[in-house]
């Protein structure tokens, strides 16, 4: 019986890293056809673009996107359009966070920066563009137009002042400051968790009945969803206390430096790992009432947090 489930285990893992390859291939090729060329006027603004998307990163918020969609029986080239505008909110938002006037950072997915690579304004146009790219992108999806707007209206709203930017202008304020848990915890759900949390919703978004029942399917997603995207900044925290930039691909140890609030710094390196393990935890339970379905999400929630160990 024992060794029948570890069989089982092994085979669902095996299909994952399949499957893991085959949408990150996707991704990166979805990417490269729906950014401007790089021979297509003003070419180096084009040119700074695709290097800030391209040819790296973890793809995080394009792959929670793929497994909750697919999990919803989402169309293939729907989810794809989605995952590509996730994409580009995420690569605007890192090249923006390394300017100087932000976190002033010279190394991101382990090359330079976009404002070092070219220059600081190019960046900043980097940073627009970008973002306009990913609302140009989902408005070509292939879904009805209640289902287009409401993808829209996700991403807009996991971006602005009560998403992303939100989020890093409460960490840019926090800098020599101790937050309350609870202060800590609303900056990251923001600034971290309100993308990937997006992510999940707009794979469910592209399901074909999304939008016109909820169900114990959304309520599950929405429960694993706050919890991996919690679980994400503090894994994150925990890795730029613990492990090297060449590792990392960016700075690390810029959070103590720059005297940022983060979870180490609160808690420790004991008790953020253990929030870590925690919050993985619950997001397995939150979705133990989607059976197989939920399996690669769950994988994904492994992926995130087992960085850390």
């Amino acid at each position: 019986m024992q060794t029948n489930e570890m069989q089982s285990s092994e085979i669902q893992t095996n299909e994952f890293q399949v499957w893991l390859s085959e949408r990150l291939e996707n991704i990166e090729n979805v990417l490269n056809s729906l950014l401007p060329t790089a021979d297509q006027q003003p070419a180096r603004l084009h040119q700074a673009m695709r290097y800030a998307v391209l040819g790296g990163g973890k793809r995080i918020r394009a792959l929670l996107c793929y497994a909750a969609g697919e999990a919803a029986q989402a169309p293939l080239p729907a989810l794809h359009v989605a995952a590509a505008a996730l994409e580009m909110i995420h690569a605007y938002s890192l090249v923006h966070d390394d300017l100087p006037s932000m976190d002033n950072d010279d190394l991101r997915r382990g090359k330079a920066t976009v404002h070092l690579q070219y220059d600081e304004a190019t960046a900043l146009l980097v940073g627009d563009a970008l973002q306009t790219q990913a609302f140009i992108t989902l408005s070509t999806i292939a879904l009805p137009a209640f289902q287009q707007v409401a993808l829209v209206r996700e991403l807009a709203l996991a971006s602005g002042s009560l998403g992303m930017a939100g989020g890093q202008a409460i960490d840019l304020a926090s800098v020599g400051i101790i937050l309350s848990s609870t202060e800590l915890e609303t900056m990251h759900r923001l600034k971290t968790g309100a993308l990937l949390q997006a992510a999940v919703r707009m794979g469910r978004l592209c399901g074909s009945n999304a939008g016109v029942v909820a169900d114990e399917y959304d309520a599950s997603l929405q429960q694993y969803a706050c919890s991996i995207g919690l679980a994400f900044q503090v894994v994150d925290d925990i890795l730029d206390a613990t492990t090297g930039s060449a590792i990392l691909g960016k700075t690390a140890g810029k959070d103590a430096r720059h005297a940022k609030p983060t979870y180490v710094s609160m808690l420790g390196l004991d008790a953020s790992r253990a929030l870590a393990k925690e919050l993985h935890t619950a997001a397995h339970a939150a979705l133990a009432p989607l059976g197989p379905q939920g399996g690669r999400l769950a994988k994904l929630a492994d992926l995130m947090v087992e960085r850390a160990r």
